[in-house]
């Protein structure tokens, strides 16, 4: 797919985190710190492999990084302390071209879905503070599905939610993980890179790559 048109599109499914919302920088921010604080070890190549990833495959993405004695339970409840209390806050912002392409979507009647890695109890509350939970039809969270992205699970899952094949779902996604899971699950994809840069076989893969949800939302005002 080297173009977005709505031809054959019933439904949208989205990310959310790095997608919707600007909150990979925060959390990557939040956890490092914590790393910090508590001594525990850190380092940016596992930070980055953890993104699009449920907290199971964080699990054994860290044990596996740095040993069965990681204290993750440690590390986890530090986090979750400090990041719930951003979400609280109401400070984590839209990325560029959300409330556009929202607005588009609305105007095409095509209804759209959430399909993200954060458990449903901090998901809600997340997509809740921008305004953004009464404008989408389905939710799918990560700890609702047997296997996390890259596995199309959760994809799959969100179709059958709003009724509709996947072939006929246009997906947007910001991880190589969720491009994967997506891709496999058998809709159409557009990435739009937020703190990963498209992978190889994303980028040969053709999957169309885009800067902004910004540009999605232009390119189906001009339908």
């Amino acid at each position: 797919m080297n173009d977005i048109s709505t031809d054959g599109l019933r439904a949208v499914v989205f990310d959310m985190d790095g997608l919707l919302l600007d909150s990979e920088r925060i959390a990557y921010a939040i956890g490092r710190q914590v790393s910090l604080d508590l001594g525990i070890p850190w380092t940016h190549e596992v930070a980055m492999q953890m993104i699009g990833l449920n907290s199971r495959e964080h699990e054994t993405l860290l044990k596996g990084a740095f040993g069965e004695d990681y204290p993750l339970e440690a590390h986890r409840a530090e986090f979750g302390k400090r990041y719930e209390a951003v979400i609280a806050a109401g400070t984590i912002p839209l990325k560029p071209g959300v409330t556009e392409l929202f607005d588009a979507l609305d105007a095409a009647g095509l209804p759209r879905a959430v399909a993200t890695s954060t458990r449903r109890s901090r998901a809600l509350p997340k997509l809740d503070a921008v305004g953004l939970l009464a404008r989408v039809q389905v939710v799918v969270a990560g700890d609702e599905v047997a296997r996390g992205k890259p596995a199309p699970d959760i994809f799959l899952a969100a179709a059958e939610r709003l009724g509709q094949a996947p072939a006929h779902c246009l997906a947007l996604e910001d991880s190589n993980a969720g491009v994967r899971a997506a891709r496999d699950a058998g809709m159409h994809v557009v990435m739009v890179p937020d703190l990963l840069a498209p992978a190889e076989d994303i980028r040969d893969g053709g999957i169309l790559v885009v800067d902004s949800l910004l540009d999605i939302a232009t390119r189906f005002t001009r339908q």
